[in-house]
């Protein structure tokens, strides 16, 4: 059996001691016009590292403290996918990025809160997503959803000379990386840095620097436009029945 078959059956052995409930039916996120319904693990079961590593595997993902996946009956566009780091090949484009932001640099801390990090994340929701459910910030929203306790939550932070450009959320798992949320200065004279994409190419170094497999980006949807980007980090592998493949699964293209 293979390690990655091995780790498949270990995790759904450990879910089936677990307890998860399902949210009612609310408006999809991703898709206008269709409901959604949510599977979360039990708030009162801490995510401690052995069950995130286990559920991460069977297409979970972190939102603060709680773990959850899409669980929608006449639904399966939301595919879990995740970059193999070993195989990963940047793109013409990713390379011309990657030099251009060599003057960059990183450093990895825990996910206390810190003002500078709030008012770098307030300006971004403020410029990007004043149309959605996360505006207008606040400490205590961001708080919640960003700073955590346990030890495999991380902030990996870009600076360029003494300014913060940018912070990218990262969970350290036993086997890859999960990119949980990257937000950065809306300043237009770094849009040619593409601060996003360069986020989760510097998570990709950070996880074959750790020796790490994976670094897991979360859903995938053919049909949205803003989760698309995901396919530009090639090869990618796709959730399909438990079972992770390089191939679209048929469901998510019908």
């Amino acid at each position: 059996m293979s390690s990655d078959n091995a780790n498949r059956s270990t995790a759904q052995r450990q879910a089936r001691d677990l307890r998860f409930f399902l949210t009612v039916p609310h408006p999809c996120s991703y898709l206008s016009g269709r409901e959604a319904t949510t599977l979360f693990l039990d708030p009162q079961e801490p995510p401690t590292a052995d069950v995130y590593d286990a559920l991460t595997l069977l297409g979970f993902r972190r939102s603060g403290a709680n773990l959850y996946r899409p669980h929608c009956g006449a639904c399966s566009a939301c595919v879990s996918v995740r970059i193999p780091v070993e195989d990963f090949t940047p793109s013409r484009t990713q390379r011309k990025l990657m030099q251009r932001n060599r003057d960059i640099t990183t450093r990895l801390r825990p996910t206390l809160f810190d003002e500078r990090h709030y008012a770098l994340y307030a300006s971004y929701i403020r410029a990007r997503h004043a149309d959605g459910d996360m505006f207008p910030p606040s400490r205590d929203q961001y708080r919640l959803f960003l700073t955590q306790t346990q030890p495999f939550a991380k902030l990996l932070e870009f600076w360029l000379d003494e300014r913060l450009i940018a912070v990218a959320a990262t969970d350290l798992l036993g086997h890859g990386l999960s990119a949980i949320y990257t937000f950065f200065d809306p300043d237009p004279a770094l849009q040619r840095r593409s601060l996003g994409v360069f986020a989760v190419l510097s998570q990709i170094a950070l996880a074959r620097q750790r020796g790490l497999p994976h670094v897991y980006l979360g859903y995938w949807i053919r049909e949205s436009q803003k989760m698309r980007y995901k396919q530009a980090y090639q090869p990618l592998e796709y959730l399909d029945g438990g079972r992770w493949q390089r191939r679209v699964p048929v469901a998510a293209l019908t």
